[in-house]
């Protein structure tokens, strides 16, 4: 037991001694590195040759490493100097990127003032509309109508067909004829989706697309008129509330150059069904045409069968003619179309002012990110026409017809016209 003691106490002295010489060699040599090639590594060659400038080699650098050194210094010093000119191009270059971005800001900020402009302009226009009308219907001015009096509630459905419903977006518009109602119509058509496009399959998204021909196909819009069928006995009540709460929307247009158009359109050039129903009758009453009309428009017209203007007037002012039948919605007054008095509208355009007051409604009825109103006709009746349409009309007819026409003329502010009345 004491040899193996004694061996035990030997190893265990020669360990130490062992030990003290490792640590003595390695105090001598200065440490070793158990990475001598790292620095030489290309990846973090800038990062390395920084961190050496800055901290400086170790004691025992060896004089190989003492001559590569200057490699790594050289590098150095070229890339901190060389980027100097690109530098300076970069700042102008973002100096005039900030310059254009502030010039884009200012003009959107001009932009963004004329809108609000032209809005509060058309505002305080739509007051003066409004206002007029309710003054006139309230009696404040001396104007007097049939039906001026009257409540919602007596208006027959017969006489609700114009006003037009969009129950998806809540607006109600009352259409009336040569006031741009082709358009108006195909605006209501694609806000309802009311019509399929033979091409996609979906429903139209652009009124330009839309058929004019087809828009006034009654089917497709929902009037009050066809509340009784649907709704029955709620129909009047439902009517009440949309009209309280919908968006109600209204074009008018200069009572007398309204009529022109018409007759324009309709008389003008040939169309059957207008020539049987109403311009073989004004030829016939008016005419002093002797033996059988051509039984079609356009055998009408290739034989010089037509009513002129000053029939077509005479056959407005002319007592017997609504004891047959109420007049066409094409010459039918806006009043008795519309029923303004009845229905307060909240937005009154006017085609005189058609594309502005298109991109006002739109707005209004937040609709102008669906939709464009499509481009006018470019032939259009002018206000300049009246004199000459009206030169071989009788003063006394002309005068006539302005009573029949007033109550146009004064609830939605147009001028009496002087040059056509004297």
């Amino acid at each position: 037991m004491g040899i193996w003691r004694g061996l035990r106490v030997a190893f265990v002295l020669g360990s130490l001694f062992m030990i003290l010489l490792i640590i003595v060699y390695w105090d001598d040599v200065g440490g070793f590195n158990l990475y001598p090639l790292r620095e030489h590594k290309p990846q973090s060659f800038h990062t390395d040759c920084r961190s050496q400038a800055t901290t400086g080699p170790s004691r025992s650098t060896s004089t190989s490493r003492a001559h590569t050194r200057p490699s790594f210094i050289v590098p150095t010093t070229a890339s901190s100097t060389t980027p100097a000119v690109p530098e300076e191009t970069g700042g102008e270059a973002e100096e005039e990127e900030r310059d254009k971005q502030d010039k884009r800001k200012e003009e959107t900020r001009q932009d963004a003032e004329k809108d609000k402009g032209r809005t509060a302009v058309d505002d305080r226009e739509q007051e003066v509309r409004k206002n007029r009308i309710t003054d006139i219907c309230s009696g404040k001015e001396a104007v007097e109508f049939p039906g001026r009096t009257r409540a919602f509630e007596q208006i027959p459905n017969r006489e609700l067909d114009h006003l037009i419903v969009d129950d998806t977006h809540q607006i109600i518009y009352c259409y009336v004829p040569k006031v741009a109602c082709t358009n108006w119509k195909r605006v209501m058509v694609v806000l309802s989706q009311s019509l399929i496009s033979p091409s996609s399959g979906k429903p139209y998204t652009d009124p330009e697309a839309v058929p004019p021909d087809l828009v006034h196909n009654s089917s497709l819009h929902l009037t009050f008129a066809k509340f009784w069928r649907h709704y029955g006995s709620l129909s009047r009540h439902l009517m009440a509330l949309k009209l309280q709460h919908y968006t109600k929307f209204l074009f008018v247009r200069d009572p007398f150059v309204r009529l022109i158009s018409a007759f324009r359109n309709k008389f003008g050039r040939p169309n059957e069904d207008f020539y049987r129903q109403f311009g073989s009758v004004m030829v016939r009453r008016y005419g002093n045409v002797s033996g059988s009309l051509p039984e079609t428009a356009a055998e009408a017209f290739a034989a010089g069968v037509k009513p002129t203007f000053q029939q077509f007037i005479t056959y407005l002012l002319d007592p017997e003619t609504e004891k047959e039948s109420i007049f066409n919605e094409h010459w039918r007054q806006v009043y008795r179309l519309c029923h303004p008095c009845q229905v307060k509208y909240d937005f009154i355009g006017q085609l005189e002012t058609l594309e502005t007051d298109a991109e006002h409604l739109l707005k209004l009825l937040q609709v102008d990110h669906l939709l464009r109103f499509p481009s006018g006709a470019r032939n259009r009746t002018a206000t300049s026409w009246e004199k000459d349409w009206f030169t071989q009309i009788p003063i006394t007819m002309r005068r006539e017809l302005y009573k029949l026409y007033k109550p146009d003329f004064e609830l939605f502010g147009y001028p009496k016209p002087d040059s056509v009345l004297h």
